[in-house]
């Protein structure tokens, strides 16, 4: 009796041990994920789960090459993490949800959801690969001061969400395609050498900057492409009648509509929306023929646009200044 009775204490010790383990909270610098097990883990979700909330070094999660085909959230409580993808074209996370799955709605048809400020993402490909049978979004942002560096953004209708009014977000060299309104939402965004690539006759941008921000989309020495059937192609629409956006230097193809921008189907917006380009180039900058109510800036009122300006915020911060060592420092 005394033999069983130990037996089955050292049982609970091993299921305890286990449970430890299994919920153990990462507390290291570096992380590696493989899907064919040679990294730290195989799978994100995990790594996200189990980072240490709020740890105040920088946590570099190091992704080997590979698709990924999760549904994923970077929780609010994590901060001072880089993703860091082995190959852009080869690291793929991807997921299929859209709208219209058992009344999901856009805004939880995600592949990956940033919720946590301060987070780096480099050398990756974010996919939402749903058939073309409402919103799909790939990347959800609702965190403050995120980089993107040399990311794909790909989907077709609403693939990029930035989710959160008064959030800064800094993309470099990055590639985003979509059909519909594919680069949406509330939050400050500014795309710097980027390549944004249209698949159907449709809107690039549909900001709902809300009236008390200065700063929706502004696009800097980007180019846009299009498809071989694209012929008709708007820069944007105001997804709420304050909406920001603005080209400046960026290369745009024939395929803009003479017109540029739509109200989306309310002559109010034309009071309200904020809608500018400079210093294009391009058969589809020719500014002849465009709406009249958007502004075309004079070199004096472009310099006014600088990445330090708008992504200043209260607190300085300047996503050119940071360094590659500690992409994250303020």
């Amino acid at each position: 009796m005394h033999m069983k009775r130990i037996l089955f204490l050292v049982f609970l010790s091993c299921l305890w041990v286990s449970a430890m383990t299994q919920n153990q909270v990462i507390q290291k610098d570096t992380i590696v994920v493989a899907g064919d097990g040679t990294g730290d883990y195989r799978n994100l979700q995990e790594v996200f789960d189990r980072i240490r909330a709020f740890r105040p070094d920088p946590t570099v999660v190091f992704i080997k090459k590979g698709t990924y085909r999760e549904k994923l959230v970077l929780h609010s409580w994590l901060q001072n993490v880089t993703l860091m993808g082995e190959d852009r074209d080869q690291t793929v996370l991807t997921w299929d949800d859209h709208a219209n799955i058992n009344n999901l709605g856009t805004f939880r048809s995600y592949t990956l959801l940033i919720q946590g400020d301060l987070i780096t993402v480099e050398n990756l490909t974010v996919e939402n690969n749903a058939p073309q049978k409402g919103q799909a979004v790939a990347l959800h942002t609702e965190g403050d001061k995120l980089i993107f560096r040399n990311c794909r953004l790909l989907g077709n209708q609403d693939t990029f969400f930035a989710g959160r009014k008064g959030a800064r977000q800094y993309f470099e060299n990055c590639y985003i395609e979509g059909t519909t309104d594919f680069i949406f939402g509330p939050s400050t965004c500014w795309f710097e050498a980027c390549t944004v690539h249209c698949k159907r006759n449709s809107f690039i941008t549909a900001a709902s900057t809300p009236s008390d921000e200065a700063y929706g989309f502004i696009f800097n020495h980007c180019k846009i492409t299009v498809d071989d059937s694209v012929d008709k192609m708007y820069l944007g629409r105001p997804w709420r009648p304050y909406g920001m956006t603005l080209f400046m230097n960026c290369e745009l193809p024939k395929e803009i509509t003479p017109e540029g921008w739509q109200n989306w189907g309310n002559p109010q917006n034309e009071k309200t929306a904020r809608y500018m380009e400079y210093n294009n180039t391009g058969v589809g900058a020719n500014t002849a023929n465009r709406v009249k109510w958007v502004k075309i800036l004079t070199s004096q009122e472009a310099a006014a646009y600088t990445l330090d300006q708008v992504m200043k915020g209260c607190d300085g911060w300047n996503p050119a200044t940071l360094t590659k060592k500690n992409p994250n420092n303020k």
